[in-house]
């Protein structure tokens, strides 16, 4: 294979290469450092790189492959990590005036995962400000003008414009789902506490979770395989697994799976294009496709998410703007004074509504199957003033149930992703369907 193709490779495809002594690490970083050095000035997706250190890593990586030693399923694959992801061998900012030059002493939970199966940490991607609303500096691939989404807009503008094949992200509202769907990639918001956060900027207790961007479904079986797991220091942290992600994504299914169809409030102020899109998708899928009501039940998760968000928010980084009100973003401030203004009795309703708003979401996956929704309410916004709006996400994400980010659609060159979504800890049947409705469509 060219030099020049190898950072193509979807994750998967170059572990296996290595693995078989195809293509080498060194090879496959150094073709990825190459793509970034051609388009980091316009792409604007990675705030720190060290290409030598990378270098050195997955030189390692092939003397212990070349020793005979034992090795992981992402032995020698570089992967790129959001900046409120810590990292021992690079600095963390959070996106932040307030962090510079920030140098943690470990590795966040996540990231010594990946680590331990033979991952490289090629470098640390665009955030917004504290994973928050103030944009960074990246562009969409497909469309400088356009914003690539966010808070995890470095990740998805990497995997999008093959700098990487993989990355982490993380999301609150719609931080991984969105900006997948903007860039045209595949994302995967897991089940709520299935990837450990210690080491993780923390916005909201209740609603961080931790995604992967890449650019095939399998990788994103592969990747949360590897990164779930028990951790004692996350107090939301699953004590049991979703299973073995990667075996039953590539199962198949006895039947032709079947969708509740779920356009939600929003659906009316979304772009036409994706209506349109969105059309003839289901005429396509027919009968398998049901359309289902549930807009009462949405309005009140997104009322109730908004306010858990701010409130928890507040909490988190309040004491930052009394501290340096200096270096903290409007955007930022009008959040964290919204979170002071609410009412406790308001916040603890929103809570106790999860569960009962659960169980209405719940039933359609026992009545229909996964749900199948807009990722975004249309195409990246023009501009980089903002990153897009997570009202088709901040539901999902509030229920903490698993959703993944098909790129699909398309309208006058960009991209519109269709989002799936599925049953607490049913991660693997949900990447299966997901798998199976991409296949169906080729």
């Amino acid at each position: 294979m060219a030099h020049d193709e190898l950072n193509r490779l979807t994750a998967t495809a170059a572990a296996d290469a290595i693995r078989r002594g195809d293509i080498t690490s060194e090879a496959l970083v150094g073709a990825c450092l190459d793509r970034i050095g051609a388009r980091e000035a316009e792409v604007g997706a990675f705030i720190h790189l060290d290409p030598g250190h990378a270098l050195s890593a997955a030189r390692a990586a092939d003397e212990t492959r070349r020793q005979g030693l034992a090795t992981g399923p992402l032995h020698g694959v570089p992967v790129a990590i959001k900046d409120v992801i810590d990292t021992a061998d690079y600095p963390t900012e959070h996106g932040s005036k307030a962090f510079p030059g920030n140098q943690p002493e470990a590795d966040a939970a996540c990231v010594a995962a990946l680590r331990a199966v033979g991952a490289i940490i090629l470098g640390k991607t665009v955030t917004t400000e504290l994973a928050a609303r103030c944009p960074g500096k990246t562009r969409n691939p497909h469309n400088l003008a356009h914003t690539p989404g966010g808070s995890s807009s470095g990740s998805a503008a990497a995997v999008a414009d093959a700098m990487v094949p993989l990355a982490l992200g993380t999301q609150t509202g719609g931080s991984v789902i969105r900006p997948a769907s903007f860039c045209g990639i595949y994302g995967f918001k897991p089940t709520f506490g299935l990837i450990p956060r210690p080491g993780v900027l923390t916005q909201s207790h209740s609603l961080d979770t931790v995604g992967v961007m890449a650019r095939s479904l399998e990788d994103l079986a592969l990747a949360g395989e590897v990164l779930q797991g028990h951790d004692g220091r996350d107090a939301s942290s699953l004590s049991v697994s979703a299973g073995r992600l990667v075996e039953t994504a590539r199962m198949d299914w006895p039947v032709e799976p079947t969708f509740a169809f779920v356009k939600s409030p929003a659906w009316a102020g979304a772009d036409p294009a994706m209506h349109e899109a969105f059309g003839e998708l289901a005429e396509v899928l027919g009968a398998r496709l049901v359309e289902v009501d549930i807009n009462l039940a949405i309005e009140k998760g997104i009322a109730a998410a908004r306010t858990v968000q701010m409130v928890e928010l507040a909490h988190h980084f309040g004491p930052l703007f009394d501290r340096t009100p200096d270096l903290v973003s409007t955007q930022l401030i009008e959040m964290i004074e919204e979170g002071r203004s609410a009412r406790a009795i308001d916040y603890a309703a929103a809570l106790d509504a999860r569960q009962a708003l659960y169980s209405v979401v719940e039933e359609l996956f026992y009545t229909h199957g996964p749900i199948l929704t807009p990722a975004s309410p249309g195409r990246a916004p023009l501009g980089l003033t903002t990153t897009g709006d997570p009202v088709f996400n901040a539901f999902w994400t509030y229920l903490g149930v698993p959703c993944v980010t098909l790129p699909l659609l398309e309208a006058e060159g960009l991209p519109i992703g269709v989002q799936l979504v599925g049953a607490r800890r049913d991660d693997g049947r949900l990447l299966r369907t997901a798998r199976l409705l991409v296949e169906e469509l080729a």
